[in-house]
């Protein structure tokens, strides 16, 4: 599957964390999508003309940035992949579709309650004292549901967007 020259889909990659970069560039060459690999120290990428290393500087927030105005630019063929919720909302709002690496859509009936939801687990960490104070938790190990999942979405959302 294939869009317009004039107007190719383009994914966004929160880089610096996520696990299923490869499976982007895999499900990415069957739509002829572009990418961009978004992070603050260089990853390799594939060898491929439509994969794209961004190299942001080191400060706070620049990666989020970056991408944020980019899907503003490259709205709305732009599939942004981030486990970052406020990021989430910002490219939400910017008219991009948007996905954690696990597989969880983002959207507009979804992103109030995860940002809520974000803001309670950060109080709540803030809070503790102990093993679990505010350096401990994060989320659950990666699994192979998780991947399946990830690319089950991700196949929708470019199909999706190949078809408007």
């Amino acid at each position: 599957m294939t869009t317009p020259a004039s107007s190719p889909i383009t994914i966004l990659i929160d880089a610096d964390a996520c696990p299923v970069k490869d499976e982007v560039y895999r499900v990415a060459a069957r739509f002829a999508a572009e990418v961009r690999v978004v992070s603050n120290s260089p990853f390799r990428i594939p060898d491929n003309p439509r994969i794209k290393r961004v190299v942001v500087d080191d400060t706070f927030d620049a990666a989020d940035d970056w991408i944020a105005e980019e899907a503003v630019r490259i709205s709305p063929k732009c599939a942004v992949i981030t486990a970052d919720i406020l990021l989430a909302d910002r490219c939400l709002k910017a008219g991009a579709q948007v996905m954690a690496h696990n597989g969880k859509p983002f959207d507009a009936a979804s992103i109030g309650s995860a940002i809520a939801t974000r803001a309670i687990m950060e109080d709540l960490r803030a809070g503790m004292d102990g093993p679990l104070g505010a350096a401990g938790g994060g989320p659950p190990p990666f699994s192979k549901a998780d991947r399946s999942r990830f690319l089950q979405e991700l196949d929708r959302v470019l199909t999706k967007l190949a078809r408007s």
